[in-house]
């Protein structure tokens, strides 16, 4: 049998496979379509600590390889996820997750952080630094490195829980970003986010969105992912999660090859709710085809020299 097995930050997975947050809800909308004990686990809907109502509509937008977004962390508030989901998430998931948070302020990530940290089912804490900083004229944390390591730095004083710095591939280097965050006390890398994009109307010759522009996601985004992924494994000595485009077992393997060490999957879930089960049932024959016995191994195999 293929042993399909990783860590991260000492956490033993089943498998590789973490839907996305943003397209995976708090796991109880995907309950009723499959076992969701079969994945490794997921990353829940970003959360931030107040309730919020999101971006005006329309915020969705197709694209022929993808989607934009311009959701605007709608969510119901940290404190709903610490009352309500939390405990009663061992009825239909039994394993760890892990909670993505967001805010417009350091004081914003390091409240919902002090808060997931009495929670033995939380795994690890996403931190999505791809937010606006409200007190550097709404510039998001991700794009300085000075910003992405002082958020990193407080989230890691407010928590014994390990923390993955969510980074934005909207910048000029992503591996400059990643190392002051490793340096700055981060367990690890979530990369990447979505890219920025636009659509437009013809007939009302106005942009599709609302908010003009959104995040672009789906198949179209793989190979500018996997370069990020690439790049960041060259540079820092933490795991990687990666995701951007990942559709199915073949390109699961392929993001593990350019560095990393878990694979979220995102807008392949709004298209196909079974296929992160999908995945997992064709990983056995595709391993097979590729004279792969552990999966863990494939981490960093691209690069011309592998870590250990």
């Amino acid at each position: 049998m293929p042993d399909l097995s990783v860590t991260l930050s000492g956490w033993k997975l089943d498998n590789p496979l973490i839907p996305a947050s943003g397209t995976f809800g708090y796991g109880e909308e995907y309950k009723d379509f499959y076992d969701l004990n079969v994945l490794g686990s997921f990353s829940c809907k970003g959360t931030t600590p107040e309730p919020r109502h999101g971006n005006p509509q329309p915020r969705i937008a197709e694209s022929e390889s993808g989607m934009l977004n311009s959701v605007g962390l709608q969510n119901p508030g940290i404190h709903y996820v610490v009352e309500k989901v939390l405990p009663n998430m061992h009825q239909y998931f039994r394993k760890p997750i892990i909670v993505n948070i967001g805010g417009n302020s350091i004081d914003d990530f390091v409240y919902s952080a002090g808060l997931l940290d009495a929670f033995d089912n939380v795994g690890i804490i996403e931190v999505n630094i791809s937010c606006p900083n409200l007190h550097d004229g709404g510039v998001n944390f991700a794009s300085k490195a000075e910003s992405a390591a002082e958020v990193t730095r407080a989230v890691k004083a407010a928590t014994k829980k390990p923390i993955y710095m969510k980074l934005s591939p909207n910048v000029s280097s992503i591996a400059e970003i990643a190392r002051a965050c490793e340096k700055a006390g981060a367990d690890g890398i979530s990369l990447i986010n979505t890219i920025m994009g636009m659509r437009i109307n013809l007939r009302t010759r106005r942009p599709v969105l609302a908010n003009t522009a959104g995040g672009l996601s789906g198949r179209a985004v793989l190979p500018v992912a996997l370069w990020m992924v690439y790049q960041v494994y060259e540079a820092v000595d933490i795991p990687i999660m990666g995701m951007g485009g990942v559709f199915n077992a073949w390109s699961v393997i392929e993001m593990m090859l350019a560095g990393a060490t878990a694979v979220q999957i995102g807008a392949e879930n709004l298209r196909n709710p079974f296929v992160c089960k999908e995945i997992l049932d064709e990983m056995p024959s595709v391993m097979e085809q590729l004279n792969i016995e552990r999966l863990a191994d494939m981490t960093g195999a691209a690069h011309p020299h592998q870590k250990a």
